[in-house]
Protein backbone atom coordinates (compact mmCIF):
# COMPACT_ATOMS: atom_id res chain seq x y z
CA UNK A 1 0.00 0.00 0.00
CA UNK A 2 0.85 3.64 -0.91
CA UNK A 3 1.99 5.72 1.99
CA UNK A 4 2.55 9.21 2.05
CA UNK A 5 6.02 10.66 3.51
CA UNK A 6 4.72 11.07 7.22
CA UNK A 7 2.68 8.45 7.63
CA UNK A 8 4.34 5.27 9.32
CA UNK A 9 4.99 2.00 7.13
CA UNK A 10 2.22 -0.16 6.65
CA UNK A 11 2.77 -3.77 8.16
CA UNK A 12 0.73 -4.78 10.71
CA UNK A 13 2.33 -8.40 10.21
CA UNK A 14 5.42 -7.26 12.43
CA UNK A 15 3.21 -5.54 14.86
CA UNK A 16 2.18 -8.84 17.46
CA UNK A 17 -0.27 -6.63 19.23
CA UNK A 18 -2.42 -6.71 15.84
CA UNK A 19 -5.23 -9.13 15.10
CA UNK A 20 -5.36 -10.79 11.52
CA UNK A 21 -8.59 -10.31 9.97
CA UNK A 22 -8.70 -14.07 8.13
CA UNK A 23 -7.15 -16.77 9.67
CA UNK A 24 -6.61 -20.21 8.09
CA UNK A 25 -5.28 -22.82 10.86
CA UNK A 26 -4.73 -26.51 9.18
CA UNK A 27 -7.06 -25.79 6.33
CA UNK A 28 -6.79 -28.87 4.19
CA UNK A 29 -9.38 -28.98 1.23
CA UNK A 30 -9.64 -32.54 -0.84
CA UNK A 31 -11.53 -33.87 -4.41
CA UNK A 32 -11.73 -37.26 -4.05
CA UNK A 33 -8.07 -38.54 -3.67
CA UNK A 34 -6.39 -34.92 -4.93
CA UNK A 35 -5.57 -32.52 -2.31
CA UNK A 36 -6.09 -28.94 -4.01
CA UNK A 37 -4.84 -27.43 0.21
CA UNK A 38 -2.44 -29.00 2.28
CA UNK A 39 -2.46 -28.13 5.90
CA UNK A 40 -2.54 -24.20 5.47
CA UNK A 41 -1.78 -21.55 8.16
CA UNK A 42 -2.37 -18.06 6.84
CA UNK A 43 -3.06 -14.75 8.61
CA UNK A 44 -4.17 -11.90 6.57
CA UNK A 45 -4.86 -8.44 8.15
CA UNK A 46 -7.11 -5.45 7.52
CA UNK A 47 -6.97 -2.85 4.97
CA UNK A 48 -3.77 -5.26 3.45
CA UNK A 49 -3.83 -6.18 -0.59
CA UNK A 50 -2.50 -9.35 -0.37
CA UNK A 51 -2.02 -11.89 -3.50
CA UNK A 52 -2.11 -15.38 -3.75
CA UNK A 53 0.38 -16.20 -6.23
CA UNK A 54 1.39 -19.48 -8.45
CA UNK A 55 0.83 -21.52 -11.49
CA UNK A 56 -2.04 -23.30 -12.42
CA UNK A 57 -3.41 -26.08 -10.27
CA UNK A 58 -1.04 -25.09 -7.36
CA UNK A 59 -4.36 -24.11 -4.58
CA UNK A 60 -4.61 -20.55 -4.84
CA UNK A 61 -7.93 -20.48 -6.63
CA UNK A 62 -9.62 -22.74 -4.01
CA UNK A 63 -8.40 -20.99 -0.95
CA UNK A 64 -10.39 -17.80 -2.72
CA UNK A 65 -13.37 -20.50 -3.28
CA UNK A 66 -12.99 -21.35 0.75
CA UNK A 67 -13.14 -17.70 1.86
CA UNK A 68 -16.33 -16.87 -0.41
CA UNK A 69 -18.18 -20.41 1.06
CA UNK A 70 -17.97 -22.10 -2.60
CA UNK A 71 -15.98 -24.60 -1.01
CA UNK A 72 -16.06 -25.73 2.42
CA UNK A 73 -12.43 -27.06 3.45
CA UNK A 74 -12.16 -31.10 4.22
CA UNK A 75 -10.53 -30.05 7.63
CA UNK A 76 -9.14 -27.17 9.50
CA UNK A 77 -10.90 -23.75 10.38
CA UNK A 78 -10.93 -20.15 8.56
CA UNK A 79 -11.96 -17.47 10.90
CA UNK A 80 -12.70 -14.22 9.36
CA UNK A 81 -12.82 -11.30 11.88
CA UNK A 82 -13.13 -13.80 14.70
CA UNK A 83 -16.21 -15.01 13.17
CA UNK A 84 -16.13 -19.15 12.45
CA UNK A 85 -17.16 -19.20 9.11
CA UNK A 86 -17.76 -22.02 7.46
CA UNK A 87 -21.25 -22.68 8.67
CA UNK A 88 -22.02 -19.25 7.42
CA UNK A 89 -23.47 -19.27 3.49
CA UNK A 90 -22.17 -17.32 0.72
CA UNK A 91 -24.70 -14.55 0.74
CA UNK A 92 -24.21 -14.04 4.33
CA UNK A 93 -20.45 -13.47 4.46
CA UNK A 94 -19.41 -9.60 4.43
CA UNK A 95 -17.52 -10.72 1.45
CA UNK A 96 -17.99 -10.50 -2.00
CA UNK A 97 -15.96 -11.49 -4.99
CA UNK A 98 -15.16 -10.02 -8.19
CA UNK A 99 -14.50 -12.90 -11.78
CA UNK A 100 -12.22 -12.44 -14.23
CA UNK A 101 -15.63 -12.43 -16.78
CA UNK A 102 -16.57 -9.92 -14.72
CA UNK A 103 -20.10 -10.93 -14.92
CA UNK A 104 -22.13 -7.64 -15.74
CA UNK A 105 -26.12 -7.82 -16.82
CA UNK A 106 -25.92 -6.59 -20.86
CA UNK A 107 -28.99 -5.44 -20.58
CA UNK A 108 -28.33 -3.04 -17.15
CA UNK A 109 -26.60 0.26 -17.70
CA UNK A 110 -23.56 0.66 -15.88
CA UNK A 111 -26.00 2.98 -12.83
CA UNK A 112 -27.91 -0.64 -12.46
CA UNK A 113 -25.77 -2.94 -12.86
CA UNK A 114 -23.59 -1.42 -9.54
CA UNK A 115 -27.33 -1.16 -7.95
CA UNK A 116 -28.47 -4.56 -8.65
CA UNK A 117 -26.78 -5.63 -5.37
CA UNK A 118 -27.68 -2.79 -3.19
CA UNK A 119 -31.96 -3.62 -3.95
CA UNK A 120 -31.55 -6.48 -2.60
CA UNK A 121 -29.73 -5.76 0.50
CA UNK A 122 -31.32 -4.32 3.34
CA UNK A 123 -29.90 -0.83 2.64
CA UNK A 124 -33.12 1.56 2.28
CA UNK A 125 -34.23 2.99 -1.00
CA UNK A 126 -33.54 6.31 0.01
CA UNK A 127 -29.61 5.55 0.45
CA UNK A 128 -28.76 3.64 -2.85
CA UNK A 129 -28.57 6.39 -5.17
CA UNK A 130 -26.73 7.75 -2.77
CA UNK A 131 -23.98 5.04 -2.73
CA UNK A 132 -24.08 4.31 -6.76
CA UNK A 133 -22.93 7.74 -7.30
CA UNK A 134 -20.52 7.22 -4.50
CA UNK A 135 -19.05 4.29 -6.44
CA UNK A 136 -19.25 5.94 -9.77
CA UNK A 137 -17.10 8.72 -8.40
CA UNK A 138 -14.72 6.59 -7.15
CA UNK A 139 -14.27 4.59 -9.94
CA UNK A 140 -14.28 7.56 -12.28
CA UNK A 141 -17.43 6.24 -14.30
CA UNK A 142 -19.59 9.23 -14.06
CA UNK A 143 -19.93 9.73 -17.38
CA UNK A 144 -20.97 6.15 -17.90
CA UNK A 145 -23.51 5.89 -16.38
CA UNK A 146 -26.42 5.42 -18.34
CA UNK A 147 -24.82 2.94 -20.71
CA UNK A 148 -25.01 -0.69 -21.23
CA UNK A 149 -22.05 -2.50 -21.01
CA UNK A 150 -21.09 -3.44 -24.94
CA UNK A 151 -20.85 0.31 -25.33
CA UNK A 152 -17.84 1.14 -22.61
CA UNK A 153 -14.02 0.02 -23.19
CA UNK A 154 -12.36 -3.62 -21.17
CA UNK A 155 -11.22 -1.11 -18.70
CA UNK A 156 -14.40 0.40 -17.96
CA UNK A 157 -15.92 -2.76 -17.42
CA UNK A 158 -13.45 -4.29 -15.36
CA UNK A 159 -14.39 -0.62 -13.18
CA UNK A 160 -17.91 -1.70 -13.31
CA UNK A 161 -17.45 -4.63 -11.82
CA UNK A 162 -14.76 -3.30 -9.15
CA UNK A 163 -17.98 -0.76 -8.31
CA UNK A 164 -20.78 -3.13 -8.42
CA UNK A 165 -18.53 -5.42 -5.60
CA UNK A 166 -17.32 -2.67 -3.58
CA UNK A 167 -20.99 -1.13 -3.30
CA UNK A 168 -21.97 -3.21 -0.16
CA UNK A 169 -18.85 -2.36 1.71
CA UNK A 170 -17.56 -5.91 1.75
CA UNK A 171 -15.17 -6.48 5.11
CA UNK A 172 -13.60 -8.52 1.97
CA UNK A 173 -13.45 -8.13 -1.60
CA UNK A 174 -11.61 -11.57 -3.66
CA UNK A 175 -10.37 -10.77 -7.03
CA UNK A 176 -9.73 -13.95 -9.42
CA UNK A 177 -7.66 -13.04 -12.13
CA UNK A 178 -9.43 -9.39 -12.67
CA UNK A 179 -7.19 -8.16 -14.98
CA UNK A 180 -6.64 -11.15 -17.13
CA UNK A 181 -8.71 -10.26 -20.19
CA UNK A 182 -7.01 -6.39 -20.29
CA UNK A 183 -4.37 -5.79 -22.73
CA UNK A 184 -0.84 -5.29 -20.84
CA UNK A 185 -0.68 -1.16 -21.22
CA UNK A 186 -4.18 -1.32 -19.90
CA UNK A 187 -3.20 -3.94 -17.61
CA UNK A 188 -0.19 -2.38 -16.30
CA UNK A 189 -2.77 1.12 -15.61
CA UNK A 190 -5.45 -0.67 -13.96
CA UNK A 191 -3.16 -1.72 -11.35
CA UNK A 192 -2.51 1.74 -10.28
CA UNK A 193 -6.49 2.40 -10.22
CA UNK A 194 -7.19 -1.08 -8.26
CA UNK A 195 -4.34 0.12 -5.68
CA UNK A 196 -5.75 3.55 -5.21
CA UNK A 197 -9.48 2.43 -5.34
CA UNK A 198 -8.12 -0.12 -2.67
CA UNK A 199 -6.21 2.62 -0.28
CA UNK A 200 -9.28 4.91 -0.21
CA UNK A 201 -11.76 2.37 1.00
CA UNK A 202 -9.50 1.03 3.59
CA UNK A 203 -11.17 -2.72 2.32
CA UNK A 204 -9.26 -6.13 2.60
CA UNK A 205 -8.28 -7.01 -0.98
CA UNK A 206 -7.20 -10.80 -1.67
CA UNK A 207 -6.53 -11.29 -5.26
CA UNK A 208 -5.32 -14.64 -6.99
CA UNK A 209 -3.06 -13.90 -9.90
CA UNK A 210 -0.31 -15.79 -11.99
CA UNK A 211 1.07 -13.02 -13.24
CA UNK A 212 4.53 -12.18 -11.24
CA UNK A 213 4.49 -8.86 -12.28
CA UNK A 214 0.98 -8.05 -11.23
CA UNK A 215 1.04 -9.19 -8.11
CA UNK A 216 4.53 -7.34 -7.27
CA UNK A 217 2.86 -4.10 -8.19
CA UNK A 218 -0.37 -3.97 -6.27
CA UNK A 219 0.30 -6.31 -3.09
CA UNK A 220 1.49 -5.62 0.56
CA UNK A 221 2.28 -9.37 0.81
CA UNK A 222 2.33 -12.20 -1.28
CA UNK A 223 1.63 -15.78 -0.86
CA UNK A 224 3.75 -18.05 -3.50
CA UNK A 225 1.82 -21.80 -3.22
CA UNK A 226 2.98 -24.70 -4.73
CA UNK A 227 0.68 -27.81 -5.00
CA UNK A 228 -1.34 -26.87 -2.16
CA UNK A 229 1.49 -25.37 0.12
CA UNK A 230 2.56 -21.96 0.87
CA UNK A 231 6.56 -21.64 -0.15
CA UNK A 232 6.59 -18.95 1.31
CA UNK A 233 4.68 -15.28 2.63
CA UNK A 234 6.07 -11.98 2.43
CA UNK A 235 6.29 -8.64 1.14
CA UNK A 236 7.37 -8.05 -2.96
CA UNK A 237 10.58 -6.63 -2.01
CA UNK A 238 11.49 -9.80 0.60
CA UNK A 239 10.51 -12.48 -1.68
CA UNK A 240 12.30 -11.15 -5.38
CA UNK A 241 15.71 -10.08 -3.28
CA UNK A 242 15.61 -12.58 -0.45
CA UNK A 243 13.32 -16.04 -1.32
CA UNK A 244 13.35 -19.17 0.76
CA UNK A 245 14.61 -21.34 -2.04
CA UNK A 246 15.00 -22.26 -5.34
CA UNK A 247 11.53 -22.65 -6.30
CA UNK A 248 10.68 -19.43 -5.06
CA UNK A 249 13.68 -17.55 -7.02
CA UNK A 250 12.78 -18.90 -10.11
CA UNK A 251 8.84 -18.85 -9.73
CA UNK A 252 9.78 -14.89 -9.34
CA UNK A 253 11.50 -12.69 -12.43
CA UNK A 254 14.54 -13.79 -14.16
CA UNK A 255 17.46 -15.56 -12.13
CA UNK A 256 20.73 -17.21 -13.16
CA UNK A 257 20.60 -20.74 -10.50
CA UNK A 258 24.53 -21.90 -10.06
CA UNK A 259 24.94 -25.32 -8.12
CA UNK A 260 27.71 -26.08 -5.95
CA UNK A 261 30.00 -27.16 -3.14
CA UNK A 262 30.34 -24.38 0.06
CA UNK A 263 33.27 -23.51 2.17
CA UNK A 264 32.48 -21.25 5.17
CA UNK A 265 35.25 -18.47 4.93
CA UNK A 266 35.31 -15.45 7.88
CA UNK A 267 32.05 -15.39 9.99
CA UNK A 268 29.05 -14.27 7.20
CA UNK A 269 31.21 -14.95 4.22
CA UNK A 270 31.49 -18.55 1.82
CA UNK A 271 33.00 -19.57 -1.39
CA UNK A 272 31.11 -21.73 -3.77
CA UNK A 273 32.79 -24.18 -5.96
CA UNK A 274 31.06 -25.08 -8.99
CA UNK A 275 32.85 -26.06 -11.68
CA UNK A 276 36.15 -26.84 -12.64
CA UNK A 277 38.82 -23.68 -14.14
CA UNK A 278 36.73 -21.22 -12.77
CA UNK A 279 37.28 -19.35 -9.30
CA UNK A 280 34.79 -20.46 -6.33
CA UNK A 281 32.21 -17.74 -5.92
CA UNK A 282 32.65 -15.30 -2.80
CA UNK A 283 29.22 -14.72 -1.17
CA UNK A 284 27.35 -13.85 2.01
CA UNK A 285 25.59 -16.24 3.88
CA UNK A 286 24.02 -16.94 6.96
CA UNK A 287 26.02 -19.21 9.86
CA UNK A 288 25.62 -22.91 10.47
CA UNK A 289 26.18 -24.18 7.32
CA UNK A 290 28.93 -26.83 7.07
CA UNK A 291 32.04 -27.80 4.87
CA UNK A 292 30.59 -29.32 1.48
CA UNK A 293 27.15 -28.62 1.56
CA UNK A 294 25.13 -28.74 -1.81
CA UNK A 295 23.61 -25.35 -2.10
CA UNK A 296 22.21 -23.43 -4.96
CA UNK A 297 23.13 -19.71 -5.74
CA UNK A 298 20.79 -17.49 -6.99
CA UNK A 299 21.17 -14.33 -8.84
CA UNK A 300 19.45 -11.53 -10.56
CA UNK A 301 20.85 -10.59 -14.18
CA UNK A 302 20.54 -7.19 -13.46
CA UNK A 303 23.08 -7.69 -10.65
CA UNK A 304 25.31 -8.94 -12.95
CA UNK A 305 27.43 -6.10 -14.91
CA UNK A 306 28.77 -6.66 -18.74
CA UNK A 307 31.84 -4.99 -19.95
CA UNK A 308 34.88 -5.30 -22.50
CA UNK A 309 37.38 -5.43 -19.91
CA UNK A 310 38.14 -7.24 -16.83
CA UNK A 311 37.30 -5.54 -13.91
CA UNK A 312 39.38 -5.37 -10.85
CA UNK A 313 36.73 -4.24 -7.81
CA UNK A 314 34.43 -6.87 -8.20
CA UNK A 315 34.64 -10.26 -5.48
CA UNK A 316 33.23 -12.21 -8.46
CA UNK A 317 34.65 -12.02 -12.26
CA UNK A 318 33.69 -14.75 -15.14
CA UNK A 319 34.47 -14.28 -19.07
CA UNK A 320 32.52 -15.84 -21.61
CA UNK A 321 30.55 -15.13 -25.11
CA UNK A 322 27.69 -13.52 -26.08
CA UNK A 323 25.17 -16.00 -27.52
CA UNK A 324 22.20 -14.39 -27.30
CA UNK A 325 20.63 -10.96 -26.67
CA UNK A 326 16.81 -9.97 -26.16
CA UNK A 327 15.95 -6.45 -26.74
CA UNK A 328 13.11 -5.37 -24.46
CA UNK A 329 13.44 -1.53 -25.57
CA UNK A 330 14.37 0.02 -22.08
CA UNK A 331 16.84 -3.26 -21.57
CA UNK A 332 18.45 -5.50 -23.29
CA UNK A 333 19.30 -9.44 -21.87
CA UNK A 334 22.55 -11.14 -22.63
CA UNK A 335 23.03 -14.57 -22.42
CA UNK A 336 26.70 -15.71 -22.15
CA UNK A 337 28.15 -18.83 -22.41
CA UNK A 338 31.08 -19.81 -20.42
CA UNK A 339 34.19 -21.99 -21.07
CA UNK A 340 32.64 -25.18 -18.46
CA UNK A 341 29.07 -24.89 -20.63
CA UNK A 342 27.31 -22.15 -17.82
CA UNK A 343 25.26 -20.26 -19.65
CA UNK A 344 24.75 -16.83 -17.42
CA UNK A 345 22.12 -14.16 -18.24
CA UNK A 346 22.73 -10.62 -17.44
CA UNK A 347 20.98 -7.09 -17.70
CA UNK A 348 22.08 -4.03 -18.96
CA UNK A 349 19.87 -0.45 -19.44
CA UNK A 350 19.48 0.52 -22.80
CA UNK A 351 20.81 4.20 -22.38
CA UNK A 352 21.75 4.78 -26.04
CA UNK A 353 20.58 3.92 -29.55
CA UNK A 354 20.56 -0.22 -29.94
CA UNK A 355 22.78 0.75 -33.30
CA UNK A 356 25.23 2.20 -30.76
CA UNK A 357 25.17 -0.85 -28.53
CA UNK A 358 28.88 -1.86 -27.09
CA UNK A 359 27.98 -5.77 -27.43
CA UNK A 360 26.67 -7.66 -30.31
CA UNK A 361 26.40 -11.85 -30.57
CA UNK A 362 29.41 -13.68 -30.66
CA UNK A 363 31.86 -10.53 -28.55
CA UNK A 364 33.98 -12.19 -25.73
CA UNK A 365 32.97 -10.32 -22.09
CA UNK A 366 33.73 -10.34 -19.09
CA UNK A 367 30.58 -10.54 -16.53
CA UNK A 368 30.85 -9.38 -12.42
CA UNK A 369 29.03 -8.91 -9.35
CA UNK A 370 29.84 -8.33 -6.01
CA UNK A 371 29.48 -11.06 -2.80
CA UNK A 372 26.22 -9.51 -1.70
CA UNK A 373 24.54 -9.48 -5.03
CA UNK A 374 23.42 -13.29 -4.69
CA UNK A 375 21.58 -15.43 -2.01
CA UNK A 376 22.95 -19.02 -1.19
CA UNK A 377 19.93 -21.22 -0.78
CA UNK A 378 20.27 -24.78 0.57
CA UNK A 379 16.40 -26.01 -0.53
Amino acid sequence: MAQSPSSSVFAPWDDPTKKPLIRFEGVTKRFGDFTAVDNLDLHIYEREFFALLGPSGCGKTTIMRILAGFDPPSEGTVWLDDVNIAPVPPNKRPVNMMFQSYALFPHLSVYDNIAFGLKRSPMPKSEIDGRVQEMLRLTRLEKFARRKPHQISGGQRQRVALARSLAKAPKLLLLDEPLGALDKKLRNDTQFELMDIQEKTGTTFVIVTHDQEEAMTVASRVAVMDNGKLMQVATPDRIYEAPNSVYVADFIGDVNIIEGNLRPQEPGKVLIDWTEGEAPIRAEANGGLTEGTRVSYAVRPEKIAVSAERPDDRANVVQGKIIDIAYLGNISTYHVQLPSGHMISAQMTNSRRIERRDFTWEDTVWLSWTDTAGIVLTQ
